[in-house]
């Protein structure tokens, strides 16, 4: 059944177009009266990254809130995994992140999660949006019985310390200097304060926003910036948050980008030597490169896929009992710790690895050889190009060609209109025609 307003991540659209203040209005309306459950005070809390629109549809969400009866508590800029943490720790009913990750300023998005800090289900989101399509004038309270809305001073205080607490007893981070770009988003306060009171010598871009600069030529979307500083400052590591922080890229201390894909086997392999995996085995999507299913095999670990989107990867953990989990892009998801991904988490594990064996963030993080991978998009204003007879022939044939040792995956996005063309294999100059020819035939088929 097709949705009307939530996609893969929560609602998103361009600010004040797809998400105004009307929306946002009734989303709090319709969220709050969908988890008011019981007699109790009822509450929300509200994070948000640094967009100039987060100050609109902040002030808009909490009207609808209150209007329903349920209290707000504000935490101002924060990560959404910091949001998902402090819901399940001051015990609110519900929680909500205002964010459009890693895309540009001019778009906003309305993450909720449950009172146990995760994502929400399907049927729970259908269930908001028959409310938001509703009559809500009859449902609102009571002048007596309105909610109220006060801003928590202590939350970044409280998720350093969540994040710290990560970090093996005894290990700090005395003598590594870092490098830490924080886009301009959600963890500009958080991720610096956190690696200093850790003991790093602490070098930080990407933390002045202005409301427009979130992601732009920084984070970890554009690492470039992250790559210059570490050569510049012969840095141990360079870490890259998006703009809700999330997802982390890593850079080297030769100021080689290291992706989501090879911070997994990182911390599958020491979580495996340390008898800390719940399952032998990790979780990660249809885009994670094939070297690091053949790593994971090769220690005797399996690697289930799933579709794109962490919230997919979440699901397949939590059914079948896995706790590390996450995407090529960078979203790490560590159950152990945490109910979404955290990028800043997800680096502490990585630096823990770092610290105790001695060895350097290059050394710690070549773990495999990626297979030749290609990645390419096609806009398209309309239509349906993938059922087009002539682009599902070339599908066809394309996989024929790669043949067992390769892999073709093709899916439109869930947050832009394109169509995202990804084949790897052993041989690039293959991988290369393959996807080129399945790309022509798209944007002829959309034309």
């Amino acid at each position: 059944m097709r949705r009307s307003y939530f996609g893969t991540d929560g609602i998103r659209g361009r600010a004040n177009a797809v998400i105004t203040p009307d929306l946002a209005l009734r989303v709090g309306q319709a969220a709050g009266l969908a988890f008011t459950r019981g007699d109790h005070r009822h509450r929300v809390v509200i994070g948000k990254d640094t967009r100039l629109s987060g100050y609109m549809i902040e002030t808009a969400l909490v009207a609808g809130f209150t209007s329903v009866g349920m209290d707000v508590l504000l935490l101002g800029p924060m990560p959404t995994p910091a949001v998902a943490m402090l819901t399940r720790s001051m015990r609110a009913d519900l929680g909500v992140m205002i964010s459009a990750s890693h895309n540009a300023y001019q778009d906003n998005g309305i993450k909720l999660f449950g009172p146990d800090g995760y994502k929400l289900s399907d049927e729970t989101e259908r269930e908001i949006e028959a409310l938001i399509d509703g009559d809500l004038g009859n449902r609102l309270a009571k002048p007596a019985e309105l909610g109220r809305a006060k801003r928590i001073d202590s939350a970044i205080a409280r998720y350093i310390e969540f994040a710290k607490r990560t970090l093996p007893r005894r290990l700090d981070l005395d003598g590594l200097r870092i490098v830490v770009d924080c886009a301009n988003g959600a963890a500009y306060k958080v991720a610096p304060e956190a690696l200093w009171e850790l003991g790093a010598e602490v070098v930080s871009i990407g933390v002045e926003p202005d409301g427009f600069n979130i992601n732009r030529d920084v984070g970890s979307t554009a690492p470039q910036a992250l790559m210059n500083k570490v050569r510049e400052m012969r840095a141990d590591i360079g870490i890259a948050l998006d703009g809700d922080a999330d997802r982390v890229i890593i850079v080297d201390e030769k100021g080689q980008v290291v992706d989501g894909d090879q911070l997994m086997a990182v911390i599958a392999s020491d979580w495996q030597d340390e008898g800390l995996l719940s399952r032998p085995g990790v979780v990660a999507t249809v885009m994670s490169n094939l070297g690091l299913e053949r790593y994971l095999g090769g220690r005797g670990l399996t690697l289930a896929r799933t579709s794109v989107g962490d919230r997919y990867v979440l699901e397949h953990m939590r059914e079948h009992g896995f706790n590390l989990g996450g995407e090529q892009s960078g979203h790490i998801i560590l159950s152990d710790y945490g109910t979404t991904g955290d990028g800043l988490v997800a680096a502490l594990q990585l630096l823990a690895v770092v610290r105790r064996s001695g060895r350097t963030v290059s050394e710690v993080c070549s773990r495999f050889e990626p297979v030749p991978q290609i990645l390419k998009n096609v806009r398209f204003k309309g239509g349906r190009p993938l059922e087009d007879e002539r682009v599902t022939t070339l599908i066809r044939a394309s996989e024929e060609r790669l043949g067992k040792t390769g892999r073709l995956v093709i899916r439109p996005s869930g947050t832009e209109p394109v169509i995202r063309v990804m084949a790897e294999g052993d041989d690039h100059d293959l991988v290369e025609s393959v996807v080129d020819d399945i790309c022509e035939a798209v944007a002829k088929a959309a034309a």
